[in-house]
């Protein structure tokens, strides 16, 4: 009969099990990234191509997954090990997140505003996707991307700052939006015009009517195609070959 500190001891334990993914994500500044299924994570094909970029992949895989515990392997490695494994999670996380369940997984951090919202006052705290600016790693920060006015922006954390941009890719919102369409925003006109006593100043309104020439010449040929310029959806994806014609 074993005695009340000892099923006092095996509760506690298993209560307090901690994975390797759930204390990677609860790192400050991981707040980007959503958690991984174990089955894409051990399924080889998904991992094509990534012992280029870190070495000991199965030994990865294993202490990503709990199959082995870090501190079995020999300190002098352990450090490297750990540094390693958050190299390939992210690589896995930027091919994850191209998956259908992925993007949905996305989409609810997304619709929840885990990656912030648009600084510009026209877009009306629009929610931002992280973009990555290349597909391989150490060339870029991870970027924050506004389907509304289609620009990149910094993140304002500097943890958020420094997370390398190829853990999401280059074609993530793309795919996102083609995904979700129902949430491709309506762009808008409004732009900023400074005045002073109510009056534009000179060479900003000068620049303002050549920027209303332009996009009437714009519309004017968007027309003539046949495309809709009216309360017009995202630009980032979808576009036809018109679009791109009367774009050049």
């Amino acid at each position: 009969m074993s005695n009340g500190n000892e099923e006092y001891g095996t509760d506690s334990s298993s209560d307090y099990t901690e994975y390797w993914i759930d204390l990677f994500l609860g790192i400050k500044g991981n707040e980007y990234y959503c958690d991984i299924d174990d089955e894409y994570i051990r399924d080889r094909f998904n991992l094509t191509g990534l012992n280029q970029e870190v070495s000991r992949v199965p030994t990865l895989i294993d202490i990503i997954t709990d199959s082995i515990d870090i501190e079995s392997q020999p300190e002098e490695h352990r450090e490297v090990l750990e540094h390693n494994s958050r190299i390939l999670y992210g690589l896995i996380h930027a091919r994850f997140i191209l998956t259908s369940r992925g993007l949905n997984k996305m989409f609810e951090k997304y619709r929840n505003g885990d990656f912030g919202y648009c600084p510009r006052f026209h877009c009306s705290l629009h929610p931002l996707l992280p973009i990555g600016l290349h597909d391989q790693p150490r060339f870029a920060s991870v970027k924050l991307y506004c389907a509304k006015c289609e620009d990149l922006y910094n993140p304002k954390s500097g943890r958020h700052a420094v997370v390398d941009g190829a853990y999401f890719g280059t074609s993530f919102p793309a795919m996102f939006f083609q995904t979700f369409p129902q949430v491709i925003p309506i762009h808008t006109k409004d732009t900023y015009v400074p005045k002073v006593f109510g009056f534009k100043l000179h060479d900003y309104s000068k620049l303002n009517r050549w920027r209303e020439l332009q996009r009437g010449k714009l519309e004017k040929r968007l027309v003539k195609q046949g495309i809709e310029i009216n309360n017009v959806v995202g630009g980032f994806v979808g576009k036809n070959e018109e679009e791109v014609e009367v774009k050049k």
